[in-house]
C-alpha cells in the first residue's frame, strides 16, 4: 500500500472553471485517478511515482489566462486518462473529497469555450477508454454523437480565424501568382482530410473544402478504392432516387420510353463519327483483353496475352454510337418516327482531377436519344427537353437556372447546337447542370440510318440527345447548404419530417418501458402524429433510438438537412401540442408550438413555404450575381484571384460579344473564364444592334455569359 503523504495546495488562480473540473472528478472513467497536486508543477502520482506533466501556470493577463487555462485542461485531462490501477484507495478518497471543494473555493469563471473544451476533452477520453476496454459500437455511439454536438458549439479557434484574416488580406493585396498554392489545394483531393475529421470547414475559410466536408460528414458519398470513382452512400442515393423518379415521369410525358444498351462499345463505332471520337478520345477507358491467367513463372495473376481483342471495347462514355447502330435496324419508314428512347445508366470518362458529384471518372445519369423526320422536329424536341430540365431544377431542387445555347467551342462533340442550363453556386461560379443537343444528321449518316418518306424517297434521319447526371447533387449542395451542414428543399428531401419522441424518464429506466403508462400514451400519440403527417403526403421518420441522446439526434438530422424536426414529450402531450423546428427559415433555435390535431397540415404548409423561400433566396443570388456592362479589363481584374476556395467570388458577367473561337481561347488563358452560354432570354432579334464586343471592339453578334465554372 502507498505510504506517501500528499498535501494539496491550490494557487489563487483559476486554471479550469470550477464546474468543469468538479464534473471531471465525478466521471466514472477516472475511478483509477490517484492524485493531482497543483503547486508550481502539476504532478500525477501513479503506482509509487511522481511524474511532472505541465510547468507552472502564472498568467500575466486575462488573455494569457484563457489560453493557459485551455492548455491546462488538456494536460490535466490527458493525465487523468493515463493513470490506471493505483492501489491507494485512501489517497483516492481524500483527493475526491478535497480537490473539487478546493477548486470551487477559488471562485471566478472562464469563457464558454473553456467549459466546452473541457467537456470535449472529457468526452473524448471517455470514448477512448471505452474503445480500449472492448466496448461495442452501440455503447460508444451515443457518446460519439454527444461529442459531435459539443464540438459544433465551439467557436473556431482564434488561430484559424487569424489565419483566414491573413489569407484574405494577402488575396486582396498580392498578385494572383502569390496564391497559387491555395489554387492547387482547391483542385486537389481533400478526401484524406474529410476522413480524419467531422469538422465542417466554413465557406469563408475555404469554399472548396467546405463542399468536400459537407459530403463527408453528412454521409452522401466517399472515395472508393478506384481512383476518381466514388461510393454513393444511402443518403446520397436516396436524393438521386427522388430526382430520378421525378425526371423519369417527365421523360415519359415527353414521349420517350426507357431501354438499356451495352456498357461496352466497339472502338470501330466511335471511329465512324469523326467529331465525336475527337471529343472523347482522351477520356475513354479501353478494354483490350478478355481473359486473365496465372503466370507459371511466379504464380501471379496477369492479362492473358493470347486473349487480345481484335476490336478493342470502349467503356461507355456516352451511347450515341451504339444506339444509332440499333436505330439503323429499327427505322425504315416515316411511320417509325419519331423514335424516342431513354436509358438510366453509368458512364466512364477518365478524369485527372476529380470532385465528388461534379467531376468523377464514373457517374450516374440518364441519356435520351431521339430520331426525327425533320430538323424542325428535332430542334423542338431538344428545346422541349431543356425546358423539362429547367423545371426540374426550379420545382424540385429550388435551383433557378439560365437557359442558353453553347458557343461553337463549347458544343457537345458531333452536335450542331448544344442547349444548356447554367446554375450559379454560392461562391459565384457557374455549374452546367444539364444539356440537350441537336445532332443534325451526322450520326444518321455515320450509321446509315434512313427512312422512306410519304412520297417513297429515302431520307436521312435527324437526331437529338439530352442528359443530366448526379452532378445535380453537387448543384443542390452548393446552392442551399450552409456552414452547419446540408440544407435540403423539402420536395427533394428523403426525409421531410423527423419526429423525435422525448421518452419519459421512468420509461427510460424501466426495461419494460412499453408497459409504462406514460410511455404507452406517448407511443400512441406518436403513431397518430405520424399517420397525420403521412396523410398530408409527407415522408416521415421516427427517431426513437434509446441509445442516442436527444441533443445528438437533433444535431445529426440538422446536419443531414432534414427540413423539419418535431419534438414530442410528456409535457407536450399533456398540453396537446408538439414542437416544430425548421432547418432554415426561422430564427436560430426558434421553436414553434403547434396543436397536435393540426400538425399534419401545419407541417405541409410550413414545408411549402420553406421550398418557396429557398427558391427565392437562390433566385435573388442569381439576379445579383450577374454583372452587366463591364469592360474586359474589369472582368479580368475581378477574376484575377477568383479560385474555387474563395467565398463569395466575383460572379458571372453578361456582356456583348462577337463570336470568335480564337478570342474565346485567349480569354480562357488570361483569366480562366469561359462562355457559359448565350442566354436565350438575352439573345432575341436586334438585341445586339449597335453594340460592340467587350473584348475586340468589333460589332457584337451575341450577348454572352462569361464566368468561372466547376
Amino acid at each position: 500500500s502507498m505510504k506517501a503523504v500528499c498535501s494539496l495546495t491550490v494557487l489563487p488562480l483559476l486554471v479550469i472553471s470550477p464546474s468543469s473540473l468538479s464534473s471531471l472528478f465525478s466521471q466514472s472513467i477516472f475511478s483509477d485517478v490517484a492524485l493531482v497536486s497543483m503547486t508550481s508543477t502539476i504532478v500525477c502520482l501513479s503506482t509509487l511515482r511522481l511524474r511532472p506533466v505541465v510547468s507552472a501556470l502564472v498568467p500575466t493577463s486575462s488573455a494569457t489566462r484563457s489560453v493557459r487555462s485551455m492548455a491546462s485542461i488538456a494536460s490535466v485531462s490527458n493525465s487523468f486518462y493515463s493513470i490506471r490501477n493505483d492501489e491507494s484507495n485512501v489517497a483516492k478518497r481524500r483527493l475526491r473529497q478535497m480537490l473539487p471543494m478546493a477548486i470551487r473555493s477559488t471562485g471566478g469563471s472562464t469563457s464558454n469555450n473553456d467549459d466546452l473544451t473541457a467537456q470535449i476533452l472529457l468526452k473524448g477520453n471517455e470514448i477512448r477508454a471505452l474503445k480500449e476496454s472492448g466496448a461495442d459500437k452501440l455503447t460508444v455511439a451515443p457518446l460519439i454523437e454527444e461529442l459531435l454536438s459539443l464540438k459544433a458549439k465551439v467557436e473556431p479557434p482564434v488561430t484559424k480565424t487569424q489565419q483566414h484574416a491573413n489569407k484574405s488580406t494577402v488575396s486582396e493585396t498580392l498578385p494572383c501568382n502569390a496564391n497559387t498554392k491555395s489554387g492547387n489545394i482547391d483542385e486537389g483531393d481533400t478526401e484524406a482530410e474529410s476522413k480524419s475529421s467531422d469538422y465542417i470547414t466554413s465557406r469563408k475559410e475555404n469554399y472548396s473544402k467546405w463542399y468536400n466536408s459537407i459530403i463527408s460528414v453528412t454521409g452522401l458519398a466517399e472515395s472508393s478504392p478506384v481512383r476518381g470513382c466514388m461510393v454513393i452512400k444511402p443518403w446520397g442515393m436516396a436524393l438521386w432516387d427522388i430526382i430520378r423518379l421525378d425526371l423519369d415521369a417527365r421523360i415519359k410525358l415527353h414521349g420517350a420510353e426507357n431501354a438499356y444498351f451495352p456498357l461496352l462499345i466497339p472502338k470501330s463505332f466511335l471511329a465512324k463519327e469523326a467529331q465525336h471520337v475527337d471529343g472523347f478520345a482522351k477520356e475513354c477507358a479501353v478494354v483490350t483483353h478478355h481473359r486473365l491467367t496465372i503466370n507459371p513463372e511466379n504464380n501471379e495473376l496477369i492479362v492473358d496475352p493470347e486473349a487480345k481483342l481484335e476490336d478493342p471495347l470502349i467503356i461507355r462514355p456516352t451511347s450515341e454510337t451504339v444506339i444509332w447502330n440499333m436505330f439503323h435496324n429499327w427505322i425504315q419508314s416515316y411511320r417509325d418516327l419519331p423514335l424516342k428512347l431513354n436509358q438510366w445508366a453509368n458512364v466512364v470518362r477518365w478524369e485527372m482531377r476529380t470532385r465528388p458529384f461534379l467531376r468523377t471518372s464514373e457517374f450516374l445519369w440518364q441519356e435520351g436519344h431521339t430520331a426525327h423526320a425533320t430538323a424542325e422536329e428535332a430542334i423542338q424536341d431538344a428545346e422541349a427537353m431543356l425546358d423539362q430540365y429547367a423545371e426540374l431544377c426550379r420545382d424540385l431542387l429550388a435551383i433557378p437556372v439560365i437557359k442558353g445555347v453553347k458557343s461553337p467551342s463549347e458544343r457537345f462533340a458531333g452536335a450542331l447546337e448544344t442547349y444548356t442550363i447554367e446554375a450559379l453556386m454560392q461562391n459565384g461560379w457557374a455549374l452546367q447542370s444539364g444539356t440537350s443537343h441537336f445532332l443534325g444528321q451526322s450520326f444518321g449518316k455515320a450509321f446509315d440510318v434512313t427512312f422512306q418518306d410519304e412520297s417513297g424517297k429515302r431520307q436521312d434521319v435527324w437526331g437529338t440527345s439530352w442528359g443530366v447526371s448526379t452532378r445535380l447533387l453537387g448543384a443542390l449542395i452548393m446552392t442551399h447548404s450552409d456552414d452547419a451542414g446540408l440544407v435540403l428543399p423539402p420536395r427533394v428531401a428523403p426525409i421531410q419530417v423527423v419526429v423525435v419522441p422525448i421518452i419519459p424518464t421512468n420509461g427510460k429506466k424501466n426495461k419494460n418501458a412499453g408497459e409504462d403508462e406514460g410511455a404507452l400514451a406517448l407511443n400512441k400519440c406518436v403513431d397518430e402524429l405520424v399517420a397525420d403527417l403521412k396523410t398530408a403526403g409527407l415522408r416521415v421518420k421516427v427517431d426513437d433510438r434509446d441509445y442516442v441522446r436527444n441533443g445528438a439526434k437533433y444535431f445529426e438530422w440538422e446536419r443531414k438537412g432534414v427540413p423539419l424536426r418535431i419534438e414530442l414529450g410528456p409535457r407536450d402531450l399533456k398540453n396537446g401540442v408538439c414542437i416544430f423546428k425548421y432547418r432554415v427559415g426561422q430564427k436560430e433555435d426558434e421553436k414553434l408550438m403547434v396543436e397536435l390535431g393540426k400538425a399534419g397540415e401545419a407541417a405541409k404548409d410550413g414545408l411549402n413555404r420553406l421550398q418557396s423561400d429557398l427558391l427565392s433566396a437562390a433566385s435573388e443570388r442569381l439576379t445579383f450575381g450577374i454583372r452587366r456592362g463591364v469592360s474586359y479589363d474589369e472582368m479580368k481584374n475581378l477574376l484575377a484571384c477568383d479560385e474555387a476556395s474563395i467565398y463569395p467570388g466575383a460572379g458571372l458577367f453578361l456582356v456583348p460579344w462577337k463570336c470568335d473561337a480564337a478570342n474565346e481561347e485567349k480569354i480562357k488563358d488570361e483569366c480562366k473564364a469561359t462562355i457559359r452560354c448565350y442566354p436565350l432570354d438575352e439573345n432575341y432579334e436586334d438585341m445586339v444592334k449597335g453594340k460592340v464586343c467587350f473584348y475586340s471592339g468589333e460589332p457584337a453578334t451575341h450577348i454572352a455569359l462569361f464566368g468561372r465554372a466547376f
